[in-house]
């Protein structure tokens, strides 16, 4: 090697500051999760798997239980993709079981 090539290998390995650029992430798609209306599951049901699979207080089961009855659609919550299919797995799971036509669904937000 000759000696410029010794300066220019003693600048390569670097006295300056080193920068790394991060690539930017993105935050996950939020789905919502959709209860939808039907005339044979019973209320009480609904609220059940409100409070069970959703985490909701008694209360706001039965407000969002109601709203679903008028509305013909309500929503449960907004999550993330792999959480929002687990939970309509789990309400499609459920009503299976107790022989309810309850249906639920996700969106992307």
């Amino acid at each position: 090697m000759t000696e410029r090539n010794h300066e220019d290998a003693g600048e390569e390995e670097g006295t300056g500051l080193a920068t790394k650029t991060r690539p930017a992430t993105k935050k996950p798609s939020l789905y919502r999760v959709l209860l939808l209306n039907d005339d044979y599951t019973p209320m009480e049901f609904v609220v059940e798997v409100l409070v069970r699979i959703f985490r909701k207080s008694p209360e706001d089961a039965a407000r969002i239980m109601l709203h679903v009855h008028q509305n013909g659609v309500g929503m449960c919550g907004v999550y993330t993709y792999e959480v929002a299919e687990t939970k309509v797995a789990q309400v499609m799971d459920a009503a299976r079981r107790a022989q309810h036509p309850l249906q639920c669904t996700m969106e992307k937000e």
